[in-house]
């Protein structure tokens, strides 16, 4: 399968888009360590890119295009660490030819940008949940969804004396 219809078999949101991120962070992250000679770390990141396809494996909504192009980058990736396992994984993917002529998988940088951030939640002082906000939230709509978290609510009698924002770090209430 190329990396085109790949591409246009994934939807941008929703199914399968943890998978393509997880693909192209992994690609990335062993690109950079592969070139800094880091090879412990480029195997360390494929085995965190094997549990994100196993993830999604139990996922339905996953499109088998994803699934491909996953693999298929894989297979190239792990190529200049594990070459004869690679031209084996290659030949039973369907693939002609050999993996070491085949081009390194390209990083689709858009995939790269998080748009949503996860905040811990403080209750004086103790962890007591945590938020996914869109990365460009505002300070009181992170306030007001913090306060309507039953979590919070829980540890609070009455409205709390000060919330305490810190922008793509971390949110403290104090009761």
């Amino acid at each position: 399968m190329n990396e085109a219809a790949a591409k246009t078999d994934a939807p941008g949101t929703g199914d399968g888009l943890a998978l393509r991120k997880a693909t192209h962070a992994a690609i990335k992250a062993i690109e950079d360590d592969i070139e800094g000679l880091g090879f412990n770390r480029a195997v360390a990141r494929l085995y965190e890119w094997s549990n994100a396809l196993q993830k999604a494996l139990g996922d339905d909504a996953t499109p088998g295009s994803v699934f491909a192009e996953s693999i298929e980058a894989m297979v190239r990736c792990f190529a200049p660490m594990m070459p004869h396992l690679a031209e084996e994984c290659w030949r039973v993917i369907g693939k002609d030819g050999f993996v070491t002529a085949a081009a390194w998988p390209e990083v689709d940088e858009s995939l790269l940008v998080e748009d949503a951030v996860t905040l811990p939640v403080q209750v004086n002082g103790k962890k007591r949940a945590e938020i996914t906000v869109a990365k460009d939230a505002a300070a009181g709509d992170i306030e007001a969804a913090v306060l309507e978290l039953e979590d919070v609510k829980r540890f609070l009698n009455g409205p709390p004396r000060k919330v305490i924002v810190v922008p793509q770090r971390i949110v403290n209430v104090v009761a």
